[in-house]
This record gives structure tokens, sequence and C-alpha cells, in this order.
């Protein structure tokens, strides 16, 4: 984003030092006439609609599939927790007790990896964990239930950790970034030099819009890190609940892992 912002100052400068050095050499009509407020507005607009639709096709669909991802997960883990109530209590108690951990892991460690693409392996503890459970429920009632839910939690957490990865390729935002810089410089090379306060705001604003329409491009599609991103809020609240059914049979002592998710040493 810190990259886009000074790429497109130094081409509004430049832009600008066009037009005072390399014009006189380019034009020979008189210097305070040139293109107008209005025939610079036109086709700037254009691409600021393309480049908002960019955002709100590719962009903001990787968001909401992020989003929906995350939702999906923890209300996965919480039927998963639910379903434990069935299960004898030694069962119940791992289940939940697991439950509470992995949502603890997946909040503290992987939601700020995912920041940067990529995800913790501290979840899978406790997910494998699930699996060995389930084995010593085979035949019962309960066991379908639980390998439905957790198949359905580990569907939802490997849509989000693919989501946490850029969907846009970097070689496109870079060709935005370059047609950015053109049509300023551009642009600045038809403003006058003379009388032309109104070209100068006009493009300066038209800029910084199509600048910040590049950053909402780079911080969306990356939607968990940066200023619009997705919260941990579902997994935060199935993790609340599956501390309270837990808790409704033993103390926090008896949790197998700690504040981050990690694995108390036994």
């Amino acid at each position: 984003m810190v990259l886009v912002i000074v790429v497109a100052v130094l081409a509004l400068l430049t832009g600008l030092a066009a037009n005072r050095y390399l014009r006189p050499r380019l034009l020979s009509e008189d210097d305070d006439t040139g293109m107008a407020v209005k025939d610079l507005v036109g086709p700037l607009l254009t691409l600021t609609v393309l480049l908002l639709a960019f955002v709100l096709v590719t962009a903001n669909g990787s968001y909401g599939k992020a989003e929906v991802a995350s939702r999906g997960e923890a209300r996965a883990l919480d039927q998963l927790v639910e379903s434990a109530e069935y299960a004898p209590a030694p069962q119940r108690a791992q289940i939940q007790a697991g439950a509470a951990c992995y949502a603890r892991s997946v909040r503290t460690q992987e939601w700020p990896a995912m920041a940067d693409g990529s995800g913790s392996s501290a979840p899978s503890v406790w997910s494998t964990d699930f699996r060995h459970t389930f084995r010593t429920l085979e035949g019962k009632p309960v066991f379908g239930m639980l390998v439905a839910a957790d198949n359905k939690r580990s569907d939802e957490r490997e849509e989000r950790l693919t989501q946490a990865t850029a969907s846009i390729p970097s070689a496109i935002l870079w060709f935005l970034l370059a047609t950015l810089v053109i049509t300023v410089v551009a642009l600045g090379i038809c403003i006058p030099r003379k009388n032309n306060r109104g070209q100068l705001i006009t493009l300066t604003v038209i800029t910084a819009l199509l600048t910040s329409t590049l950053c909402i491009i780079r911080d969306v599609d990356r939607p968990f890190g940066g200023i619009i991103d997705v919260r941990p809020t579902a997994i935060t609240e199935a993790e609340r609940q599956a501390n309270r059914d837990f808790l409704a049979h033993h103390t926090a002592a008896e949790l197998p892992c700690d504040a981050d998710g990690n694995r108390r040493a036994i």
C-alpha cells in the first residue's frame, strides 16, 4: 500500500514537471491554453469506474468468501460441541475441551498468521485429537453427527486459509499501477502552464482517487490483514460457548491448553 502511494505521488510530480519543462517543446500553441477541467474528468471517470468494478467483482468476492468461511467454521465447531452432549462423559469432555482449545489457537495464532497469507499448525493438533476421540465412539449413534460436524469444520477452515492468500495476481496490480502512472503523467503534460489552478486541483483529486482505489484493492484482497479485515468474532463466540459447556462439568484448570491454545505439558 505504501508503495502504491509513493509511486502515485512520484507520477503526479513527474506530470507536473513535464507540464512545466516538456510541454513548451512539444506544443507551439499559446501557453495559457490546454485541456479544460471537464476534459480531464471524462476519461479518468471511465478508468475509475473500471477499477471500482474490479474491486467489487474480484477483491470483494474474496473478502466475502473469507467472512462466510470464518462464520461457517465457527458454526460447525459449535455444532460439534453440542453433538458431544450425546456422547459418554469422558468423550464429551475431550471433545468440548478440544473445541475450546481449537478455537483459542485459531484466534490467537492462526488469525495473526493469515495477515501474511499463511496459517498455523496449532489448530491441527486439536483436530487430530477429535479424530482420535471419534474412533472410540464408532458404532454409537452420535458418531455420525460428530464426524459430519468435524468434516464441515475442516472444509470451512480450508476455505478460510485459501482466501487468506491474495486472489489478484501481483502482475495485475503492477499493471494497474503502471496505468495510473501513465495516465497521471499524460494528464500533467496536457495541463496549461498558466491560469491552471482548477486543472491542478482536479488532477490532484483524481490522482488521490485512483490511488485510494488501488489501496482498497490491495487491502480488501487480503481479508485478514489491513484496515478492512475479517475479525475473529465468530470463532471467539464459539470458543466462549465451548468453554461454557466444558466448565459446566469441569474446572478451568482441567483445560488441556494454555491461553494461546498450545497443549500444556503433562
